[in-house]
């Protein structure tokens, strides 16, 4: 796809406590991806995130909010979602017929998604990630076992449900908005399926996930119609919503993404190279990776997504953001008291260099799940020493440990290239810039153990919010291609 330099492209992020906003407008030159961010806005939830009508009311909000001359000019729209939270609509009308269950629902506290997590335990493949019981796949059995799934096998009826993810529903609003009928075709993307069961590898919905829905009783005309790389047009704006908010009427629809990945894109770009991680130092604490390889494994929570195809290109050739998460992060920090003021002057008083006595497990509660598996685990922060400095130390120690370790455990499952070589670092340990040091030096012992020459660097990200990620991701394909 081709396009000139000038026009702007807006990405949607839709997250836990509100949706945000970014309009960019981009370099045309693929070579050098500058990305300039000339509109931001958030707002709120007022009801709960788990409210279909709430989303679409603050994509409205905010769109109105955007200036006009920006409008007029939008080449392409893109929307990032929180991963697996997912809802039922009529594909008619486009209706919610079951209310959205978010990322976190856990279909285990009833008996019908027991129920549907035995059906996955028969026929998923060990460690798979549709296995976990928030998965949107867990979710859709559990759906169609609380109350059969309105549905026919030939997919005429058009009363029937279709499953749209967080970021799909946003999308098929843009392009069905002010429709009589509007016949709800899903079209999807990699990361937001991974966990509805589709095969990233092979690009097909796998053999296993048709014979665990046909012995459940439910049609395969309830998935996505269509999956496609984040990144590639699907539709173009409804001629109704160009005309409210004075939009272009050629504006693309852009396929969207996790909300995790989209802060990737955000803090990376869209053409980073192999090896390029990015750590978010938040409550928790949570990496990517970009690999050659893939790999997976349930029980940590390490799980592969497909890296965007672009071109054709692109399509031939593999990439893969590898993630996983821990339990321990900065929300410990505040549970044991530290304020903005003290972290900010104990950290400069802190050598970055030296190695803290203290052997701390930092964690808010019982529980891990990166780079070990354990929920039984206790928090270790004892004992507790008299100087509040070496107790932060051994905290934001113990805290780069478990980062290290996690990076080592990715290269033991087959990320390759095995150990990161930059890694960009956001949320608000990205402020420290004593830990950023620590964390450096720590990961640089390691891959002088493994025998690797490479120097890693750690740095501050500059844009880690997923909204503008969602507005790069809107870019990406309107470079100008020879």
């Amino acid at each position: 796809m081709t396009s000139s330099s000038s026009g702007y492209f807006i990405g949607f992020d839709f997250g836990t406590s509100g949706a945000r906003i970014s309009v960019i407008n981009r370099n045309n030159d693929r070579a050098i991806e500058i990305d300039n961010e000339v509109h931001s806005d958030s707002i709120v939830w007022q009801k709960s995130c788990d409210d279909a009508d709430e989303w679409i009311n603050a994509m409205h909000l905010l769109l109105s909010r955007v200036p006009t001359e920006m409008l007029r000019d939008t080449k392409a729209i893109c929307a990032s979602g929180t991963s697996a939270s997912c809802v039922l609509v009529e594909k008619a009308t486009g209706k919610v017929s079951r209310k959205p269950r978010m990322y976190d629902y856990d279909v285990g506290i009833s008996c019908f998604g027991l129920t549907a997590m035995d059906r996955l335990g028969k026929y998923a493949p060990s460690r798979h990630t549709a296995k976990a019981r928030t998965s949107s796949l867990a979710k859709l059995i559990s759906w169609h076992e609380e109350e059969q799934l309105y549905e026919n096998n030939d997919g005429t009826d058009d009363n029937a449900e279709v499953l749209a993810h967080q970021a799909d529903f946003l999308a098929m609003h843009l392009m069905s908005y002010g429709k009589s009928k509007k016949n709800y075709e899903v079209v999807s993307d990699w990361h937001n399926c991974l966990k509805l069961g589709y095969d990233v590898r092979k690009l097909e919905w796998p053999s296993w996930l048709k014979t665990c829905l046909s012995e459940a009783g439910i049609s395969l005309n309830v998935l996505p119609s269509k999956v496609v790389s984040p990144g590639m047009p699907i539709g173009t704006v409804s001629p109704s919503l160009a005309s409210r908010y004075d939009i272009s009427k050629d504006a693309q629809i852009i396929a969207g993404t996790t909300d995790s990945n989209a802060a990737f894109f955000a803090a990376a770009g869209t053409c980073p190279t192999f090896g390029v991680a990015v750590t978010s130092l938040g409550s928790t604490l949570a990496m990517k990776v970009l690999s050659k390889s893939f790999c997976e494994d349930a029980d940590l929570g390490v799980y592969s997504h497909r890296f965007p195809a672009f071109t054709e290109e692109d399509e031939v050739g593999e990439a893969w953001l590898i993630g996983g998460a821990s339990n321990t992060g900065c929300g410990v920090l505040r549970q044991v008291g530290f304020s903005n003021d003290e972290l900010k002057y104990l950290s400069m008083e802190i050598d970055p260099t030296k190695v803290s006595p203290l052997e701390y497990y930092p964690l808010t509660k019982k529980g891990e799940r990166f780079p070990v598996a354990d929920s039984e685990k206790l928090p270790i922060l004892e004992p507790v020493p008299a100087s509040r400095k070496d107790f932060l130390h051994g905290i934001l120690q113990a805290i780069t440990n478990i980062e290290v370790k996690g990076f080592s455990v990715l290269g033991k499952l087959g990320a390759s290239p095995a150990l990161p070589s930059l890694v960009l670092t956001c949320g608000g340990g990205s402020n420290n810039d004593m830990w950023l040091q620590m964390r450096e030096n720590r990961l640089n012992i390691l891959t002088q153990q493994s025998g690797n020459a490479e120097r890693v660097k750690v740095r501050k990200a500059e844009n880690t919010e997923a909204s503008y990620g969602a507005a790069i991701l809107a870019a990406a394909t309107f470079y100008e291609i020879e």
